[in-house]
Formats: structure tokens, sequence, C-alpha cells
């Protein structure tokens, strides 16, 4: 089967099962009815839950199955967490965006005070989830520290202060580096580590399959980078051309669009590298499959 066929069965046989629980379970553990429609709005905004279907396919990489009972909210905790960023990345005080897939953001349709509250009501039940479970507490402990290290001050919140920062500066590549691994690549990171912490483990055998998982991470930055460039509004569901007019450091701004498109390409191979390092299995090649979501022919055909 085609990597990008197998990557789309495992979203349509997985996305719906993530899905399903999560308006009713964000309702039950939200004490306002405006915040939880806030916090639904955005969790439920058409994610293409990447985060959570990475956790998956690492814990059956690993041979365990994925139990409703135990690993849902462990599994969705990081997918809450994610929306939070999204929400207060559009908020007017960061980048100020209308539309996020194609809708209102939060704080279009909610009000800017309300939005920021959703933001804070996903980010800590994120938390809650990772412990509402009967997973040992040593599992649990091990994924809260994780998550909070790659979301924190020394993780995303970090990458975000210094894409703050460098506006209108000319960062160094391996500088710019270092941004999209805490801003873009902590929490890709911790989807893979959270599937690795799940299934048990041991921590001498985590090293290719983190490096798979952070070679996806830039990927996925470059290729956002790409797309911000090559694609209309309707194509994104948001505005495009943004980084270019607020003088943000990109890989195509540095490299322009075919360096970049090569950059990803190398990024890729650097991954696919990675994974070869582990025993070939169908799970092994359904992590694999993850990197038939850039279409590295989009800057060739453009």
């Amino acid at each position: 089967m085609p990597i990008d066929a197998q990557l789309k069965e495992f979203e349509t046989t997985w996305v719906p099962q993530l899905n399903a629980p999560l308006a009713a379970a964000i309702a039950a553990d939200s004490g306002d009815a405006r915040l939880a429609e806030a916090m639904q709005y955005s969790v439920l905004a058409g994610g293409k839950r990447l985060r959570p279907l990475l956790t998956v396919a690492t814990m059956q990489a690993r041979g365990v199955s994925f139990d409703s009972e135990r690993h849902w909210r462990p599994v969705m905790a990081l997918e809450l967490l994610h929306t939070y960023s999204l929400i207060h990345d559009d908020l007017p005080a960061m980048d100020n965006d209308d539309l996020r897939r194609g809708e209102p953001t939060n704080h279009v349709k909610f009000g800017a005070g309300m939005a920021t509250l959703a933001g804070d009501g996903l980010l800590t039940l994120a938390f809650q989830w990772l412990t509402a479970t009967d997973l040992p507490a040593q599992t649990q402990a091990a994924l809260t520290l994780a998550l909070a290290q790659a979301a924190g001050p020394h993780g995303m919140v970090a990458g975000q202060a210094k894409d703050i920062q460098s506006e209108h500066v000319d960062l160094p590549l391996a500088r710019l580096r270092v941004l999209h691994k805490e801003k873009t690549g902590a929490l890709l990171h911790f989807a893979v580590q959270a599937g690795l912490i799940l299934s048990e483990t041991p921590q001498n055998q985590w090293e290719p399959y983190l490096q798979f998982a952070d070679a996806f991470g830039l990927a996925f930055q470059i290729y956002d980078d790409i797309l911000d460039v090559v694609s209309t509004p309707q194509e994104l569901g948001k505005a495009t051309q943004k980084d270019a007019g607020e003088a943000k450091n990109t890989y195509p701004g540095k490299l322009g669009l075919q360096g970049a498109n090569q950059a990803l390409i190398d990024t890729i191979q650097v991954g696919q590298t990675a994974l070869r390092a582990l025993p070939a299995s169908a799970a092994r090649n359904q992590l694999a499959a993850f990197f038939s979501y850039f279409d590295t022919k989009r800057v060739e055909n453009r």
C-alpha cells in the first residue's frame, strides 16, 4: 500500500475514535456552559489529530494496544494543550488572526477574554487528563513531567518567546532551528515520547523514536513555512503571506522556496533513517507513513 494511503487509512480508523468522546468529556469537566462551549469550539474545529495519532502509532510500534478506558484521556491531553496554544496564538496580543481552519478564531467568536479563559481551561485540563486514569502513578508522573517540559518555558513557550523577539531580526539558521525545535517540535517530540511512556519502553530504547519525532517536528515547521508562501487562504483556512509581512524568520525567507523544499526533503530523510534502526514491521512502516503528510512536490508543481 502506498504510504499516503497507509496514513489515510490510519486516520480514517483512529480519528473518529479519538474525536467521539471529546465534546462530552470537555463538558463534563467544565463548570461553566459558555466556557465549555468556547473550549469545545476550538478543539472540535477540524484538527488533523496528528499528535495523538503519533502517540497511538508509537504505542502500536511497541506492541501495545490502545485501551480507551486507560489511554484515551492521557493520549488526548496533548490535543487539548495544542489547541490552547492555537487559541492564544490567535489572540490580538499575539498574531491577531481572524481565521483558523476556515472558521472565525476563538476570540472573534467569543471575545478575547473568554478565548483567553478557554485556552487556560484547556491547558489545565490537559494535565488533569494525564492523571484521570488508572495507569500506574509512575506513568502518570512521567507523562506530566514530560508534557510540562515540552509545553513550558523550556519548550513551546520558550520558542514562542524567541519568535516574538526575533521579528525584524535576521537569525542564523542554527538559531532558527532551535526556535522551531521549541515552538513546534517540542509537542511533536512529546507525542512520540508519550507513546514510549505509555508502552513502558525502557529509556535506552527511546533514541530512534525520538530522532524520528524531532525530524518530523522540524519537517512540520518547514512545510508550514512553505505553505504560508505557496497556498491561498482558502486552501489553508487561515491568512497566508503573514510571515514575510511580519518579518519573521522562515526557511523560504532564508533559503528560497527551492532551498526550503530541499531542507524539507533532507529532514524527512533524517527521520526515515532513524526509523530504519528499528526492527522491520508494519508498525514501523506506519510511523514512516506520517512523512507522507508533507507534499514535497508542492513547490516543483507551483
